[in-house]
């Protein structure tokens, strides 16, 4: 299974594309594809059909797309800015995200 260094709830911006700058919150995760959904991030449109059994009324939907996760950076809460990832382990033999920026550690 792969690992990434940004997980879901983290705070990312977006530094590659043509939402670059924008700054949303991880959704979730595909990690078959490397990419990523964020929220408020990469909209696209997508045109629905009614269906009146199931109750459902057609037009036209905004939602996220998903983006390559190596186009994203996550933002540090202590400084602020998007950052890079080390770890770092505790005695306890807890393993630590911290920025590399500011050497904070990311929850």
């Amino acid at each position: 299974m792969k690992t990434y260094r940004i997980r879901k709830d983290d705070k990312v911006m977006v530094i590659a594309g043509k939402d670059k700058g924008k700054i949303g919150k991880v959704l979730k995760i595909l990690p078959k594809s490397d990419r990523i959904l964020v929220e408020k991030v990469n909209l696209v449109k997508r045109h629905r059909k009614g269906n009146p059994y199931a109750g459902q009324a057609g037009g036209i939907e905004e939602k996220e797309a998903a983006l390559a996760i190596s186009n994203v950076a996550l933002m540090c809460d202590a400084c602020a800015k998007p950052t890079r990832v080390g770890y770092k382990y505790t005695e306890d033999g807890k393993k630590l995200r911290f920025c590399k920026k500011c050497n904070e550690v990311i929850s």
